[in-house]
């Protein structure tokens, strides 16, 4: 009866007799509603909260459990029956002190009361929600004692309350929509840019911040009056009070934020800053994934990661296609102790300010997972938040790994991205061309890559370059005209000239097998080391360049290609295409291989140690 009349009680030591799924408002948002009894009264009005499903789902916790409430909060809400006020009761964290098949029957004889405002006055009222499985009175239990040390966070009251210190306030973890009151004290550990935006509806502009308390954290974003209300007054690093927001479900295409909710600010949003500092309320918090995991991980996933910096590119400034924007990029390749390697693409002030020197430990929260041509990158965006050698555990660990492990140059590194030098191509698994059929490579909807140590065969010196259209970035085939012009229909134009660009086929083995490959232009220049301009005279005249080719038949080569299942005139073939074309460089191939035959033999590799 004290939780229901919104009073403090520390640790209270409650029965559980029922739980009930719910599906609030037909959404894919799985909650518990709970029968709990104190052995006097009986209340049907208590939710679990979501990050305690899994101890029902799990069987931890039945009926007739006795448990402790280490934390907890209350909220009225509106019956819209009778318009009746009543108190939902949302219990956070639970330790089950005797499970339920130990107990195995209902204490005392609790009288129901279901938190409403007549219940509140007359201590009793008949509930909505009977137990499951009426048992006769038995022998009251007596829990065991519980020690006062525990904090529990109290909830606001139902009248208005000026924010500041010594507010009541809830911990994010509990808040839920079906609240009307609250107020929070969290730390902003981010702050997005202000952005603009258009649609059909309007246009307007917004700012995102993530909020954090030391039971978990949340997104929040204001728009038009309130972002220009708020953006300039919120640091990051400080702590605020914030009330009086919108609670909705979250979209988890677009955040990394451990919470079935986000908050939108409104015009009734109040927020106070807390002058002292609150060292119980952490920083920032991560969700890091293993850097191999990434292989697995859907395009356009929002992911947490932290590696060591092992090399990073120059500051590069591009333009944006479509607004002629200047950008300003960089990469950086971090790696951590299972020997992986990924590329991270730095933009704007990111990219200029980060200091590469003495190889630092990068976090990152909410990078975005790319792929291009199957190698699988990470870019930062503007919601994404970076942090240099920050003070976790996590990140002294990768700083005493790497200092004694990694500072041998010749360690190798399995790098997903593929752009790592003396990977042989990299991105793609190695294997044999008799694995690759085994496999069945390329029959998926999305094509595959593989890399191979293979020969050249032989290379189809007839009609191995095209007449292409002579205007940069374009690469299609022009049309003779027969009256000295050409043209190209893709630019709709007619030109005097032409330019010419290698397009031809070649048999590559190993010694499981061999393939036939299509080898273009980049690829073409990078295995004959000459440009079409240097061999067209010879190409005019003898209509193939077998002498050129002369050069590279039975030769080895590091092969990465791109493997798909296509149909043409009814019948459906392996076609494969060369990606990157380079020199072996024995000593590192050899490397590989002695890191496979340890790998079999079951070797661990992960520290560096043979």
């Amino acid at each position: 009866m004290t939780l229901l009349t919104g009073g403090e009680v520390l640790n209270p030591i409650l029965q559980i007799l029922g739980t009930r799924k719910l599906n609030p408002g037909g959404s894919n948002l799985e909650r518990y509603r709970v029968l709990i009894s104190d052995g006097v009264y009986v209340n049907s009005y208590a939710m679990l909260a979501t990050q305690l499903n899994s101890m029902v789902d799990s069987n931890q916790l039945t009926e007739f459990s006795i448990v402790r409430v280490n934390r907890h909060l209350t909220s009225l809400v509106n019956n819209q029956k009778n318009e009746n006020t009543k108190r939902v009761v949302i219990l956070l964290d639970l330790t089950v002190l005797k499970h339920g098949s130990e107990v195995g029957f209902k204490i005392g004889n609790p009288q129901p009361c279901d938190g409403s405002r007549s219940d509140l006055v007359n201590g009793r009222a008949e509930s909505t929600m009977q137990p499951t499985q009426p048992l006769p009175q038995q022998p009251q239990y007596r829990p065991p004692a519980v020690s006062n040390n525990l904090n529990n966070r109290t909830p606001v009251p139902s009248s208005p309350m000026t924010l500041g210190e010594g507010v009541r306030t809830h911990p994010i973890v509990g808040l839920t929509p079906y609240q009307n009151k609250w107020v929070i004290k969290a730390r902003v550990t981010a702050k997005t840019p202000v952005r603009q935006w258009s649609n059909a509806r309007g246009e307007g502009k917004l700012f995102s911040m993530d909020l954090t308390d030391e039971s978990g954290e949340i997104r929040a974003t204001a728009f038009k009056d309130q972002c220009d209300k708020f953006y300039d007054m919120i640091e990051v690093g400080k702590v605020y009070y914030i009330s009086r927001c919108q609670l909705k479900p979250a979209n988890k295409k677009f955040t990394t934020i451990n919470n079935d909710y986000e908050m939108t600010f409104t015009n009734d949003t109040q927020v106070v800053r807390c002058e002292s500092e609150d060292t119980a309320i952490p920083q920032l918090k991560f969700n890091f994934i293993k850097l191999p995991h990434l292989v697995e991980t859907p395009v356009d996933t929002m992911v947490d990661l932290i590696g060591v910096c092992k090399s990073a590119t120059d500051v590069q400034t591009l333009f944006a296609k479509t607004s002629n924007r200047e950008l300003k990029k960089r990469e950086i390749v971090l790696v951590d102790p299972s020997l992986t390697a990924v590329s991270v693409t730095l933009w704007g002030t990111q990219a200029e300010e980060f200091d590469a020197s003495n190889n630092p430990v990068v976090a990152i929260k909410g990078g975005r997972v790319s792929e291009y041509m199957g190698s699988k990158s990470v870019s930062l965006v503007s919601s994404s938040t970076m942090q240099i050698n920050p003070d976790i555990e996590d990140s002294h660990q990768l700083r005493g790994w790497y200092d004694n492990f990694c500072q041998d140059s010749n360690q190798t590194f399995n790098n997903i991205s593929g752009r790592q030098a003396g990977d042989g191509g990299g991105g793609g698994k190695w294997m044999l061309f008799n694995e690759a059929k085994n496999a069945q490579l390329g029959s998926g909807d999305k094509p595959d890559y593989l890399s191979v140590l293979a020969t050249i065969l032989h290379v189809r010196g007839q009609n191995c370059m095209y007449k292409a259209c002579p205007t940069e970035n374009c690469q299609k085939k022009v049309v003779d005209q027969n009256n000295g012009y050409y043209r190209c229909e893709k630019c709709n134009r007619e030109f005097e000239n032409y330019k010419y660009r290698f397009l031809f086929s070649a048999q590559i083995a190993d010694w499981t097998g061999s393939q036939w490959v299509n080898v273009f232009q980049d690829q073409a220049i990078e295995l004959l080391g000459v440009k079409p301009e240097q061999v067209a005279d010879k190409y005019e005249a003898e209509n193939n360049l077998n002498d050129v080719f002369a050069n590279i038949t039975f030769r080895e080569f590091l092969f990465r290609l791109r493997a798909k299942m296509e149909t043409y005139n009814d019948e459906t073939r392996l076609k494969m295409s060369v990606v990157s074309a380079k020199k072996p460089d024995v000593k590192e191939h050899c490397r590989r291989l002695i890191k496979d035959i340890k790998e079999m033999s079951g070797v661990s590799t992960g520290n560096g140690i043979a």
